[in-house]
């Protein structure tokens, strides 16, 4: 999947986030603090029994629970099905659909895409993210934001920002275009774009934002800086993005840095599982939008290139399962040892 995300925080400690838990399952839990029955001598309690589970506290993040959807998805949902609904309505009017824009396999010829969880499609990934990135906007809730993300007090450019930029949202190919800037002079990869939208929105949740209209443009540059620096093996320093947006100084980059971080209470871990689950539901949303990815039709060239990509594959399980069976080994012996009965002479 390219390289492995490193972390700060590990999987099994995760910040807690603010408490949004149903009412009967935050008795559960503050049941536990109260004193026993004995008016004399009141209950005393281990620290870890006095904190929220980490299920119950990771329900409402998808950006480090794998099991919860993402936002992005949901908040298209409503588009969708109204797009489906008036697709219906017209083909009921008898209205003609369109030139059908998909690609099906045959007994004949078989349909992919090079695009995989490890190796996703540049141009197809990013116009995802995207499209995610213009869902989050058009569909927000409210407007709650920071000064320091806001493009009026810190703008990105000379040009004076428009008096109406709080309520005029940006249209997909704008975005799309300021996006695939970044990701084309600094050479980002696909993968990058991913887990841009895991801090994207994990910095939507931890600190309780809506991304808006007037600060989508500088949410998006601090969740790239900081998924190439965490991503790729070669990071692109914050000055490197001074070279490609010219009117912003590097101690404007470092400050929005910091702040981004903070926010993130330093927690860049990326669980593979929820990488994998962005990838998917960014390819979902691709499907409701008609953003296919790129078929070809399988030849021998290509069908030999995915042969050779998954015995790759398959021979790296094997020797990570090697090695974890070793490590099993290991401590069998070690604990045999320790359990070995004493010889008495």
């Amino acid at each position: 999947m390219g390289n492995t995300v490193s972390c700060c925080v590990s999987p099994e400690s995760s910040p807690k986030l603010p408490s949004r838990l149903p009412a009967e399952r935050l008795e559960e839990v503050q049941t536990s603090t109260e004193v026993s029955d004995d008016n004399t001598v009141p209950y005393l309690q281990h620290i870890s029994d006095r904190e929220i589970p980490d299920e119950l506290a990771l329900e409402s993040n998808p950006s480090d629970h794998a099991r919860v959807s993402t936002i992005f998805l949901s908040k298209s949902q409503t588009d969708v099905r109204d797009r489906r609904k008036s697709n219906h309505i017209n083909h009921i009017s008898h209205v003609s659909p369109g030139p059908l824009s998909k690609k099906y396999s045959s007994c004949s010829t078989i349909f992919i895409d090079d695009s995989t969880v490890s190796q996703p499609n540049l141009k197809s990934t990013i116009k995802c993210v995207t499209l995610a990135i213009y869902y989050h906007i058009k569909n927000r809730d409210s407007d709650r934001s920071l000064d320091i993300f806001d493009e009026k007090l810190h703008p990105l450019s000379r040009e004076p920002v428009p008096d109406d930029y709080l309520h005029v949202d940006p249209e997909h190919k704008l975005i799309y275009r300021f996006v695939r800037t970044l990701f084309s002079a600094a050479q980002l990869t696909a993968e990058c774009a991913i887990v841009t939208l895991v801090y994207l929105e994990r910095l939507l949740t931890y600190a309780e934002l809506d991304i808006s209209p007037a600060n989508w443009k500088l949410i998006v540059l601090g969740a790239i800086l900081l998924a190439s620096k965490v991503w790729d093996d070669q990071a692109v320093w914050n000055v490197d993005y001074c070279q490609i947006l010219k009117d912003i100084t590097v101690e404007d980059m470092n400050e929005m840095e910091r702040h981004f971080l903070e926010l993130l209470q330093f927690n860049i871990n990326v669980p593979a599982s929820v990488y994998a689950k962005y990838y998917f539901d960014l390819r979902q949303l691709a499907d409701d939008n008609n953003l296919s990815f790129p078929l070809e039709p399988l030849n021998n060239q290509r069908a030999q290139k995915l042969e050779a990509i998954s015995r790759l594959c398959e021979d790296k399980y094997k020797d990570l399962s090697r090695a974890a069976m070793r490590r099993s080994l290991s401590a069998d012996n070690l604990i045999g040892i320790r359990r070995s009965n004493a010889v008495l002479s």
